[in-house]
């Protein structure tokens, strides 16, 4: 007996404490490709990535954000039949899956209240436990949130054993002082949130950072999981992430890809901390309900938790992005092959380069469709690079397909064939069409469509011409960030393949509709014209203050002007796939008939 037990004796009846709490909880982020529609076969793919959870040892598994109707639902959501059966996979879901595993899964869901709302679901034990709603429900970009949900009531806690889970769903996490703070106030250690988080160029650091903060400002571990795959113009990177109590990265998420990502949280570090740090020990309490008390599994961990996978490169991320947009919207409609113009420009070499990498070079056909203007330098490029990437190849000139058109024209007396302007251009663009949609009618094959984002804004493209198509791969990409893409490519294309991509990559933009034609007669250089439509479009600025960056008076009102013009051709555009923080379509929605130009100062004389 030691001296300290002489003087404090201990009662002989009291009972044993029971061993410390494991501080480890395994919580697997299961990052998954839902398809908006299909709620059984999004409740399959659920069921195995839980098995997989399950298999590794995970305690908790989370899926992202309605992974069971798919995001964005858009007014499938106002059809009661179909909420009903996202519920019911759910509730089918939860019986044969959730048996000694613990699964928080996104679904629609008609509340207490009848009300509809955007809900993660808690299951455990064969059963539904508790439904939390989302909170922030986000109404501005792409979102359209408030159109069919109910607003929750600030989060839920899971009490999982010893340890209390926050549960928030994608934007709850984005509002400072909102639900991830009142769940570490209700006393959390961990939150998960369900995320469908939209992807553009940036966004990865974005989150990183305001996941970090939030765990470091509320002493909370945070496990966010992400959606992934393409929904119509929309990309859903994945980006899951798991950071510490202290706001450090732990576990990253594949990009661009379903994954699961398995990670142990030291959740008595982050219990250990509340009771050192005076901040976040002097928190006042927040009522968070508790939506389910639960047993934690005693589980064999099996194999360690997930690496931290790297962090794609600028342009590696940005064609991620474009791949996964382009398949998912092709092969979620049913499709498996594309046609395109092949035109010895740098978009269309693009274009079937992506192609070729997200369905198989056996699965493109690219056209070559000299025209009455078209050099012979620019045609064999194009042939060479169709043959380098594997991809199929066929020529077929459109000369006596324009020619019959403005003979045609002619004869009724509506064309001059002594005058030569645009109407003559465009109508080369629209013989192309006629090819192109031919075959892809007669084959079943998406007509992709090649312009960037540069002649979108500008109007710089001939409407029921080369704009034309059942998807755009580069709608959101601009003039400048193709070049870069396509010397990136171009190094990665092995024999003369590689030169002659760079040779197309490096060549002076021109639509090769009249002679000589070169982009830059029409619009001002792209190295000046992409910064100017970066200020007007996606940074919404106006005329004035785009001219005080520094920027020329006259291209800042030509590029004004063009973007206003153009309005009406790109509604009547196919959609395309979104990388800029502002892309046209969802997130940028301008009346057509529209007068509205804000002024700029007198522009000096010529």
């Amino acid at each position: 007996m030691t001296a300290d037990e002489t003087a404090h004796p201990v009662p002989r009846d009291l009972p044993r404490r029971a061993p410390a709490a494991d501080p480890l909880l395994r919580v697997a982020l299961a990052q998954q490709n839902a398809v908006v529609g299909d709620p059984a076969a999004n409740a399959a793919g659920l069921a195995m990535l839980i098995q997989r959870a399950q298999a590794a040892g995970a305690q908790l598994v989370v899926a992202p954000e309605l992974a069971i109707s798919g995001y964005p639902p858009e007014d499938l959501l106002l059809h009661h039949d179909f909420v009903r059966a996202c519920q019911d996979e759910c509730a089918r879901l939860a019986a044969a899956y959730s048996k000694g595993i613990v699964a928080i899964v996104g679904c629609p869901w008609h509340d207490a209240r009848d009300r509809l709302v955007n809900a993660a679901v808690v299951m455990a034990d064969g059963a539904i436990q508790g439904v939390v709603a989302k909170t922030h429900l986000p109404n501005y970009g792409v979102f359209d949130e408030r159109r069919y949900f109910a607003a929750g009531d600030g989060g839920g806690l899971l009490r999982l054993g010893p340890w209390k889970v926050g549960i928030t769903i994608c934007e709850d996490l984005w509002v400072p002082a909102g639900p991830v703070a009142d769940c570490a106030r209700g006393g959390a250690q961990l939150v998960v949130n369900l995320s469908a988080s939209p992807y553009h160029h940036g966004k990865l650091d974005v989150r990183e950072r305001l996941v970090g903060q939030r765990a470091a400002d509320s002493g909370c571990a945070i496990a966010y999981t992400g959606l992934v795959g393409g929904q119509d113009e929309l990309v859903f990177d994945g980006g899951s992430l798991a950071v510490d109590h202290l706001g450090g990265l732990i576990a990253r998420g594949d990009h661009c890809a379903e994954d699961l990502v398995v990670v142990d949280f030291d959740l008595g570090a982050a219990r250990a901390a509340r009771h050192v740090d005076i901040r976040l020990r002097d928190l006042p309490a927040a009522t968070i309900p508790t939506v389910a008390t639960l047993e934690l599994q005693a589980v064999e961990r099996v194999g360690p938790p997930a690496p931290l996978r790297p962090r794609p490169d600028r342009l590696e991320e940005v064609w991620g992005a474009l791949r996964l947009g382009l398949r998912d919207y092709l092969h979620k409609q049913g499709f498996e092959r594309v046609v395109l113009g092949m035109s010895g420009g740098v978009d269309s070499a693009l274009v079937a380069d992506l192609a070729c990498d997200a369905l198989g070079a056996g699965n493109v056909q690219c056209i070559v469709m000299p025209g009455p203007h078209s050099s012979t330098a620019t045609q064999d490029d194009a042939r060479a690079l169709t043959e380098a990437l594997g991809a199929l190849c066929a020529t077929i000139p459109i000369a006596p397909v324009y020619e019959a058109a403005t003979d045609a024209l002619a004869g009724a007396g509506l064309f001059d064939t002594g005058v030569f302007d645009v109407a003559n251009e465009n109508t080369q663009s629209r013989a192309r069409m006629i090819v192109l949609m031919a075959y892809s009618n007669r084959h079943g094959a998406m007509l992709l469509s090649t312009g960037n984002k540069s002649e979108m804004s500008t109007g710089y493209a001939t409407y029921a011409g080369d704009m034309t198509g059942g998807f755009n791969p580069l709608k959101d990409v601009p003039k400048l960030l193709c070049f870069d893409l396509a010397h990136w490519r171009a190094g990665l294309v092995d024999g003369p393949g590689g030169a002659v991509y760079e040779r197309i990559a490096t060549r002076p933009p021109s639509a090769e509709l009249r002679p000589d034609q070169r982009d830059d007669q029409s619009l001002p250089p792209y190295e000046r014209l992409d910064p100017i439509l970066r200020a007007l479009v996606e940074e919404r600025r106006g005329v004035r203050e785009t001219v005080a960056l520094g920027h020329d008076p006259r291209e800042v009102a030509l590029a004004a002007r063009l973007i206003r013009g153009a309005e009406f051709k790109r509604r009547q555009a196919p959609t395309g796939v979104k990388i800029t923080p502002v892309a046209f379509g969802r997130d940028r929605r301008m009346p057509i008939a529209n007068r509205w130009l804000p002024p700029v100062d007198p522009l000096p004389e010529e």
